[in-house]
């Protein structure tokens, strides 16, 4: 399987990219996984009970559920592992509904979490990997981290076997894993990275790849008739993500102005061959229940209203650089077309290539650019989509920052109330889409290009090659 970038880290609680989680969701599981539905579901865990407040969660381990190194799955496996995923140890991601937890015992086989208040979005936080706690038993957190970034272990249907950095992830059967239903069909998998999609398309024509995730539309047609492609909607929200620290991104006149000078229709059928959903918010119209209708036209293509708006503000011969991940060609088009465009409203915009972990380091976390374009995969549950542009929030690296949003963010995180958790994640899009506090562009959809003798693949609304289901069907089968 091509993957277009090295994991950021192997450690599952520190893993920020999605491209990461893709690869490495064979490895590890929490308490509970992504169904295919977008609902998380028991893994690790039997089942569970909520109490009447939704204050305290119970969980039941699953009989039987071993690590890859052939260690059961205990009771202080689980607690270690979510009191490190909810602690502000250096490098982890803090997973913010297991803050202030408290995690217990209940005997030998459960788990209770009392929480300090509701939250929503707990139970996509049981996701989050359980790790053997006895590997790295008695030693230094510093040691610990080593550790487990160097021999990931984790009770998935695929076992770790190495890395090897700019080629390759290899992924191993792990014959003893506790769902006989859905454990793996294929003996190894192997992820092969490539700096960009030119060089993946290759090794796929030379059938050194079986699997092209994310090809583009101008390769298909170079596709042999030895490969198909399969098409689907991916929960993906493009941005052209503007550095509210920039000068002129602070002003809202500024950021309408871009917005009225885009034409996301041409866009998507020039980048995408019309093949994307326009956005207007930081919600994919894929989560319905939760998605606020009506925004994508809410700035509708207008090169006279954005020259107007630029004047106002001051802004007149705007000049910024959009610096893109280079091993993204989506990204990289979309940025091409974006110059033209913008350029039709006197705005200058240039576009500058950055190494993928260059990205994270210089831009994500150093907050060191004017706009970028990224993509940020869809969650289970809408709060991880949407609390990203809290203004307390530690990756707010847009630095958008908006009371009312907040405060409608708190409020959908701690109802327990869906109605009203989806009345107010509805009332934040909004808000961001009517402050543009960020210019939202398409949910692209998802094209794979693959041998037609391969099967078995499932498509999910989370960023995840599940590789357990797939086969290889003889000629003629």
């Amino acid at each position: 399987i091509a993957v277009p970038q090295d994991p950021d880290f192997l450690d599952p609680h520190k893993a920020e990219a999605a491209g990461t989680q893709e690869m490495m969701n064979n490895v590890f599981e929490g308490l509970m996984k992504a169904s295919v539905e977008g609902m998380p579901v028991e893994a690790i865990a039997s089942d569970y009970t909520i109490s009447d407040d939704a204050l305290v969660y119970t969980f039941t381990l699953r009989d039987g559920v071993k690590f890859h190194n052939g260690e059961d799955v205990t009771v202080d496996d689980v607690i270690w592992s979510y009191t490190r995923a909810g602690s502000d140890h250096p490098g982890i991601q803090t997973q913010e509904a297991l803050v202030g937890v408290t995690i217990e015992a209940v005997g030998e086989n459960q788990i209770r979490f009392t929480l300090p208040e509701p939250n929503g979005a707990f139970l996509e936080a049981m996701t989050a990997a359980v790790i053997d706690s006895s590997a790295v038993e008695g030693m230094e957190l510093e040691a610990a981290d080593e550790v487990i970034n160097r021999e990931p272990i984790g009770t998935g249907p695929y076992r770790f076997v190495s890395y090897n950095p700019t080629q390759n992830i290899l992924l191993e059967r792990f014959e003893d894993y506790w769902d006989i239903d859905k454990a793996g069909r294929l003996e190894t998998v192997e992820f092969r990275l490539f700096a960009d999609n030119s060089a993946a398309l290759s090794s796929l024509l030379a059938e050194e790849v079986d699997l092209l995730p994310r090809i583009t539309i101008d390769q298909i047609a170079s596709l042999p008739e030895s490969y198909e492609v399969f098409e689907g909607q991916q929960n993906l929200i493009q941005i052209l993500g503007l550095n509210h620290d920039f000068g002129p991104f602070a002003k809202q006149a500024v950021r309408e102005a871009i917005n009225y000078a885009i034409d996301k229709d041409a866009l998507i059928d020039r980048v995408a061959d019309g093949k994307g959903t326009k956005l207007g918010s930081n919600m994919s119209p894929v989560m319905d229940y939760w998605f606020e209708d009506g925004l994508a036209d809410l700035y509708p293509h207008d090169i006279e209203k954005a020259k107007q708006l630029l004047e106002e503000a001051g802004e007149t011969g705007l000049s910024f650089t959009i610096s893109i991940p280079s091993n993204y060609d989506h990204h990289i088009k979309t940025g091409e077309v974006l110059v033209e465009q913008l350029a039709q409203a006197g705005i200058t915009a240039n576009i500058e290539l950055v190494e993928w972990l260059v990205w994270m380091d210089r831009i994500y976390f150093g907050e060191d650019y004017e706009a970028t374009i990224i993509a940020f995969d869809g969650k289970l549950d809408p709060h991880p989509v949407m609390h990203r542009y809290m203004s307390d929030y530690p990756q707010n690296f847009l630095n958008y920052s908006n009371p009312e949003y907040d405060k409608l963010m708190i409020e959908g995180l701690t109802s327990i109330d869906q109605a009203k958790r989806a009345e107010a994640y509805k009332a934040g899009q909004r808000i961001i889409a009517e402050d543009s506090g960020v210019i939202f562009l398409m949910d692209p959809s998802l094209l794979i290009a693959h041998k037609k003798t391969l099967k078995g693949y499932t498509l999910y609304p989370v960023y995840f090659q599940d590789v357990a289901p797939l086969y290889f069907e003889e000629p003629g089968a």
